[in-house]
């Protein structure tokens, strides 16, 4: 069973690789990006019938920073 998680800051919550992203972006002719926000990817090998709620707690204990981060939980 394959788990996917994306991991993005809360709205509000400052954001400065994304900043330093749009500028290079701007810089390199790319003004039509408005906005940039730089979030995280992981992708779990887990055994088959895992329950949503271990991931679920896999993220809340440690992949995410639940005060300034949201996550996203995709399985096949």
């Amino acid at each position: 069973m394959k788990a996917r998680i994306y991991i993005t800051l809360k709205n509000g919550v400052l954001d400065p690789q994304g900043k330093a992203v749009h500028h290079a972006l701007g810089a390199l002719g790319f003004e039509e990006a408005e906005d940039v926000r730089q979030g995280k990817y992981i992708e779990l090998e887990l055994a088959d019938g895992t329950p949503e709620s271990r991931i679920e707690e896999m993220c809340t204990k440690l992949l995410a920073n639940t005060v300034i981060e949201n996550f996203r939980i995709e399985t096949d």
